[in-house]
């Protein structure tokens, strides 16, 4: 009888023995399979279903944890950037661009197709539930829902005035590209807020583009926002601004955050860039904010046009910018094509390939130890 009871109370709690499971335990490596397509861009884990999701520019990929495509979602002539699983509802949120720059014309010479539209930045939300087979579409098999952030664009758009010089977007502001859910900044519980970055273009000859740009966006009511994604006929649906907008000192990088991911275990917000081309920053390509540090209220270095803004701190992990002290991070370029919390310090994190026409990823398992030169080790 004893075995019995036994048996029925694991039936019952299966599932949640089996999102209790130490991430340790889980596959060093996953394999993404490899595929014709932009290189990978993210990757996102949810541990209690045991799926993963690759994002790779123009389609997204569900996989089980062993490696086995469920399905595929296409169709996009957008960039789907950093992509994150939403704990509370079960879906995947992305980063969507479309602008006529060097990447957005890319992008449409890779799809071989002569449309064009306005700049225009969504969040896409996928219901992965939903992708059950290779091959569905992103507009016509109701798995995609969007949300467009108009502020990205005003930013994107805007014309300043910095060192005498008139310079297109603001911040430098080239669209946006990291995305996570964390707290409100300063604290470590409480409501999870959609925190965004933006990609910032690297330009070596202007000062008012070395901070990184995060908004933060209440998501509760974003059902009224929502739409599925005409690419005909783009929509302009979404909040009129972010509840918060965040600065912090790291210097310039090509594209600004390329993933952004919060680890709820130390209250870390990481942010995972490509090399600098300013000769007088260390180039890091890892930062990672401290989320226990309520923002502060300053003027921002090299920005003449802003008045004082919210700026946040970088931990007092990794080395020092000897030129600039304040800036610290790590020499670390895996993570910039993606990175998952998955809660003890383990991280899964992407190894990017390129096998020309095709790329593929293989997401490999870390374990954060945040020592001076070095932010992670693998898990053997």
């Amino acid at each position: 009888m004893r075995h019995l009871i036994t048996l029925v109370v694991a039936l019952i709690l299966g599932v949640a023995t089996l999102s209790a499971q130490s991430a340790k335990d889980l596959p060093r490596t996953i394999y993404s399979q490899e595929w014709k397509a932009g290189h990978i861009q993210g990757i996102a884990v949810d541990t209690k279903k045991g799926y993963i999701y690759y994002s790779f520019t123009t389609m997204l990929i569900k996989a089980d944890l062993q490696g086995n495509i469920v399905g595929t979602v296409k169709g996009l002539l957008g960039h789907l950037g950093c992509i994150e699983f939403n704990e509370e509802d079960g879906r995947i949120y992305g980063s969507l661009e479309y602008k006529n720059d060097s990447i957005g014309r890319g992008i449409l010479k890779q799809e071989n197709t002569t449309k064009h539209w306005d700049s225009a930045f969504y969040v896409a939300i996928f219901d992965v539930d939903k992708i059950t087979r290779e091959g569905m579409s992103a507009e016509k098999d109701g798995i995609m829902t969007s949300v467009y952030l108009p502020t990205v664009l005003e930013d994107f758009e805007a014309k300043v005035v910095s060192n005498g010089k008139t310079l297109e977007h603001r911040y430098g502001c080239s669209g946006f590209d990291g995305i996570t859910f964390g707290p409100k900044f300063g604290k470590s519980d409480g409501k999870r807020y959609l925190t965004i970055a933006y990609g910032i273009y690297g330009d070596s000859t202007r000062t008012d583009n070395d901070y990184q740009v995060l908004l933060q966006y209440d998501t509760k009511n974003w059902k009224k926002y929502e739409h599925p994604l005409s690419q005909e006929s783009m929509h302009t649906s979404g909040p009129a601004k972010p509840v918060g907008r965040y600065f912090v000192y790291t210097g310039n990088h090509n594209w600004g955050v390329q993933n952004m991911e919060y680890d709820a275990t130390r209250n870390l917000w990481f942010l995972a860039t490509y090399e600098t081309k300013k000769s007088d920053f260390a180039g890091f390509t890892l930062h990672a904010i401290d989320g226990n540090i309520a923002s502060q209220k300053q003027t921002l270095k090299g920005v003449e046009y802003a008045k004082k803004q919210n700026v946040l701190t970088l931990c007092g992990r990794g080395m020092t910018d000897a030129n600039h002290t304040d800036v610290r991070g790590w020499h670390f370029d895996k993570a910039a094509t993606g990175m998952h919390a998955l809660g003890d310090n383990y991280f899964y994190i992407s190894h990017r390939k390129r096998n020309k026409p095709y790329q593929s990823c293989t997401a490999t398992l870390y374990r954060f130890v945040g020592r001076e030169t070095t932010p992670f080790v693998l898990v053997e």
